[in-house]
């Protein structure tokens, strides 16, 4: 069985790609930008419904996560700001982007 901490470690990587796109939007690695042969960026081809669903998938998945009680990460006193603002920030980005 996993531990709280595992658990919120494997969760780091919903709120990167939520922090990324919020940043970069159609230039995110994780809203499917590339690089070209030079190393330039290219922006995503994805249309903003597509970035928008990538983006709520991730809020779920940390709302989720935080909701777990068997590891207890719901009574854990561990700091989970970083989840709770990603979650915010997903929000907001979903909502400026609709």
């Amino acid at each position: 069985m996993q531990t709280v901490e595992q658990v919120l470690t494997a969760a780091t990587d919903s709120v990167t790609l939520i922090n990324d796109i919020n940043t970069k939007g159609t230039n995110s690695i994780y809203a499917g930008a590339s690089n070209d042969i030079e190393g330039n960026v290219v922006a995503s081809t994805w249309t903003q419904a597509e970035i928008n669903e990538t983006v709520q998938r991730n809020v779920d998945h940390l709302e989720i996560i935080l909701a777990y009680t068997d590891p207890d990460v719901a009574g854990d006193s561990s700091d989970k700001s970083s989840y709770t603002d990603a979650i915010a920030t997903g929000n907001t980005y979903i909502t400026n982007n609709s």
